[in-house]
């Protein structure tokens, strides 16, 4: 009788033990909570979080003649854009971002070769032609995508006078482009070396200008892979 009664307590105290063991270790997925990822864990903000301007340069809208009749135009829901702009507005409508066209106070001429020998010769003569319009709040912005046509494997003139404008230190620059050809060339890192103090993705987006009406569904992709 004895024995079963030593025995019966030492069941019970074991019991006893096994539960304050659990409650003092729970590991029940209720309370079980997940890491923060490593964007959260630095303090930077989540891309789907970020203020975002897309800021491009067309031939079109910066022509001596009307988007209709000027080169580098594609026709997107039966209306005449410039090849960059067709993909700038393929950007904003995935990300929501803003739209900021760079003009300059010179008109390029509107015909392909006139157009096609100016560039050149711009680029001989380094020009920086003046803007005529102008990013006002700069700050708001954390992601800036930046758009271009490729001429002569460099990006136009403008461009050049643009990243001289502005300081785009702690922000991230977006790369695209459309091209005949030459795709980037290295002006992906002429970027980098223009804004030091900028984040510049590599993985830009580039696409043929005569199909750039076509390009959506690679823009989608494209702003998926960089989760935008």
């Amino acid at each position: 009788m004895k024995r079963l009664t030593v025995f019966l307590l030492s069941f019970a105290l074991l019991l006893s033990f096994t539960a304050c063991a659990a409650e003092e270790n729970p590991q029940t997925e209720a309370t079980t909570e997940p890491a923060a990822s490593t964007q959260e864990q630095a303090g930077e903000q989540p891309a789907s979080d970020a203020k975002i301007l897309i800021a491009y340069f067309t031939a079109a809208e910066n022509s001596d003649v009307d988007a209709v009749s000027s080169a580098s135009v594609v026709t997107v829901n039966g209306e005449a854009k410039g090849c960059v702009q067709a993909v700038a507005e393929m950007i904003q409508e995935g990300t929501g971002g803003d739209l900021f066209s760079i003009q300059t106070e010179f008109d390029y001429p509107g015909n392909i070769g006139a157009l096609i020998e100016y560039a050149d010769g711009e680029q001989a003569r380094n020009e920086r032609p003046a803007l005529a319009t102008h990013i006002e709040n700069l700050d708001d912005y954390d992601v800036i995508f930046i758009g271009y046509p490729n001429w002569w494997y460099d990006m136009p003139m403008a461009m050049y006078t643009f990243f001289e404008e502005y300081d785009f230190a702690g922000k991230t620059i977006i790369p695209f482009n459309t091209h005949r050809g030459s795709r980037f060339s290295s002006t992906i890192s002429t970027i980098a070396e223009l804004e030091p103090d900028a984040t510049v993705i590599e993985d830009g987006f580039t696409f043929p200008g005569d199909n750039a009406a076509d390009a959506a569904k690679d823009v989608a992709a494209w702003l998926e892979e960089l989760e935008y």
